[in-house]
C-alpha cells in the first residue's frame, strides 16, 4: 500500500513525498482510514513504529477539509506528550507534515518562561503539543482554554502513567468538551491502561500490530553479569570494542548518569548527559549534538527512554537495568528503527538478576549471556579518574559564546578610553557616578542610626 492508496488530502501527499516517504508502517496502514472516518481510536504498538504521523496525518487531513478560524486563546486539537524532548518532536512532525498548509503549530512544556506561551497561545492556535504540568499552569492562569477542542491525542499513556500523571490526566479529561474525536495510543496496555484509556475514549476501534511487551525483532540483545563497582571499566571496553555510531546510555539515576559522563571523559570520551535536572537549553544542546552526530553517545535516564527519535542508534547499553520491565522495551525501541538493525547490551550486577529474569519473563525473549572481555582485570586495575566536576550551573555552548564576545568587546572598550575614564565608560550616558562616602562610626560605641539621632536631636 502506498500514502496515495489512503486518501489523504493533496497538501499532505504532497509533504510526503518532499520527504520521500511513499510506503505507510503497519499501524499507519491500519489506524488512518479508522481515524479519517471520526472515530476514536486505541492504538498499541511498540516505539519506533511510525505512530506519530498515524494520528498526524488524518489529523491534518481534517483541518483541509473543515477550515475555521482557530478559538481565542483555544485550540482545534491538543496532543499530551509525556516529555519536553518527545513533545517538541511530534510538534516538528506536524510542522512538517503540515508544510503546504497554513496551520499554526505550539509547543509548551515546563522548563522554559511561560510568558512567550501565554502571548503565542493568545490568538489561538490550530495544533497545541503540550505537556500536561504546564498545560494545567497555562489553564490555572487563564491563559488558555481547551473547551474547543476538536480532536485530542493521548500519547505514550504508559509512560505517562509512570511519571505519576494520572491525576492532571484526569483534571484535563474533565476540562475537554464532550463532542471531539479521541486518540489514545500506547506501547504497552496493562490494566490500569485500559482503566485510563475507559476515561477518554467513546467506543473506539482497536488496533495494534504488536504483542504487548514485546521487543524490535532486529535488536540483538545481550547481556553481561559484572560488579556493580567494575561496570565503568566494562563501559569503557565496550565502546572502544564495539562498531557504535551512536549509542544511548541509560542509568536509574540523574546523578550516576552525569558520574557516567564524568569517567568517560576522565578515559578521553567524549559523551553528554540528558536528564531531569539539567535546564531544558542544556537538555536541547545534548539531543542536537547527538542528532546531528556531533557527540555519539548520550547519557540518559529514563525519563528521555521516550523523547528520542534519532536515526542512526546503533547501540542502546543498560548500564543499568531498569526494575520495569515494560521500561527496558522502551529503552532499547530507541535502536533497529525505521528497519535498522541494533544491539542491546546490558550489564547485569547480582542484585540486579532478577530484573533480568522479569525483562525476559515479560518480553519472551532470552538474552545472549556474553562472558566479559579478556582483558577486562587489566582494564579495572587501569581505570582512568572520573574529570572533576564541573562548579556551578552548566552554560549552553551560546551562553559561552556571548560571554566570550561580551568580554571582547568590554576590553577593546577599555583599549580605547584614556587613562582615568574607566568609571565612565561603564555608564550608558557618559556621567560618572560620584563616589560613596564614608560613614565613620561615633568613637563613643553608639551605633550609626543611633549616633546620627542623639547628634540632631541636640540641635
Amino acid at each position: 500500500m502506498h500514502f496515495t492508496d489512503l486518501g489523504l488530502a493533496e497538501p499532505i501527499l504532497k509533504a510526503l513525498a518532499a520527504k520521500k516517504y511513499a510506503n505507510p508502517t503497519p499501524i499507519q496502514t491500519q489506524a488512518i482510514p479508522v481515524l479519517l472516518q471520526g472515530k476514536d481510536l486505541c492504538g498499541i504498538a511498540q516505539t519506533g513504529t511510525g505512530k506519530t504521523a498515524a494520528f498526524a496525518l488524518p489529523s491534518l487531513d481534517y483541518f483541509a477539509r473543515n477550515p475555521k478560524p482557530t478559538p481565542l486563546q483555544g485550540c482545534r486539537m491538543l496532543v499530551l506528550s509525556p516529555t519536553r524532548e518527545l513533545a517538541a518532536q511530534i510538534a516538528q512532525s506536524f510542522r512538517d507534515y503540515g508544510r503546504f498548509m497554513k496551520l499554526s503549530v505550539e509547543v509548551v512544556f515546563g522548563g522554559v518562561p511561560i510568558n512567550k506561551q501565554i502571548r503565542a497561545l493568545g490568538r489561538g492556535i490550530d495544533i497545541v503539543v503540550a505537556t500536561p504540568g504546564r498545560l494545567l499552569d497555562l489553564i490555572d492562569q487563564r491563559a488558555f482554554t481547551i473547551k474547543d477542542t476538536e480532536i485530542f491525542v493521548l500519547d505514550e499513556a504508559d509512560q505517562m502513567m509512570d511519571m505519576g500523571f494520572i491525576h492532571p490526566l484526569k483534571r484535563i479529561a474533565k476540562l475537554l468538551p464532550k463532542d471531539r474525536q479521541n486518540l489514545f495510543f500506547s506501547a504497552t496496555m496493562p490494566g490500569e491502561i485500559e482503566a485510563l484509556a475507559a476515561q477518554f475514549l467513546h467506543d473506539p476501534v482497536k488496533v495494534s500490530v504488536a504483542p504487548q511487551s514485546t521487543t524490535a525483532e532486529r535488536v540483538r540483545q545481550q547481556a553481561t553479569f559484572v560488579n556493580q563497582a567494575e561496570k565503568q571499566a566494562l563501559l569503557n571496553l565496550t565502546i572502544r570494542n564495539e562498531p557504535i555510531d551512536r549509542a544511548l546510555i541509560f542509568t536509574r539515576t540523574k546523578h550516576g548518569a552525569d558520574r557516567v559522563v564524568r569517567f568517560l571523559e576522565g578515559a578521553g570520551i567524549q559523551a553528554v548527559a540528558i536528564h531531569g535536572n539539567k535546564s531544558q537549553a542544556q537538555r536541547t544542546t545534548a539531543l542536537q549534538a547527538f542528532r546531528h552526530g556531533h557527540v555519539k553517545l548520550l547519557v540518559a535516564t529514563d525519563i528521555a527512554a521516550r523523547g528520542i527519535d534519532v536515526s542512526g542508534v546503533s547501540h542502546v547499553i543498560n548500564f543499568e537495568l531498569p526494575n520495569v520491565p515494560e521500561q527496558y522495551v522502551h529503552r532499547i525501541g530507541r535502536t533497529a528503527r525505521a528497519g535498522a538493525e541494533g544491539v542491546a547490551i546490558s550489564f547485569v550486577a547480582d542484585d540486579e538478576r532478577p530484573y533480568l529474569k522479569a525483562i525476559e519473563r515479560t518480553t519472551k525473549v532470552k538474552l545472549d549471556i556474553v562472558p566479559l572481555p579478556e582483558n577486562f582485570v587489566e582494564a579495572v586495575r587501569n581505570l582512568p579518574k572520573a574529570a572533576p566536576q564541573r562548579k556551578g550551573r552548566e552554560q549552553t555552548p551560546e551562553q559561552k559564546a556571548r560571554r566570550a564576545d561580551g568580554q571582547r568587546r568590554y576590553q577593546d572598550q577599555q583599549k580605547q578610553q584614556p587613562r582615568g575614564t574607566a568609571e565612565r565608560a561603564h555608564r550608558p550616558d557618559g556621567d560618572a557616578k560620584p563616589a560613596k562616602k564614608n560613614f565613620r562610626r561615633n568613637r563613643g560605641g553608639v551605633g550609626a542610626h543611633k549616633g546620627a539621632v542623639q547628634k540632631t536631636g541636640g540641635r
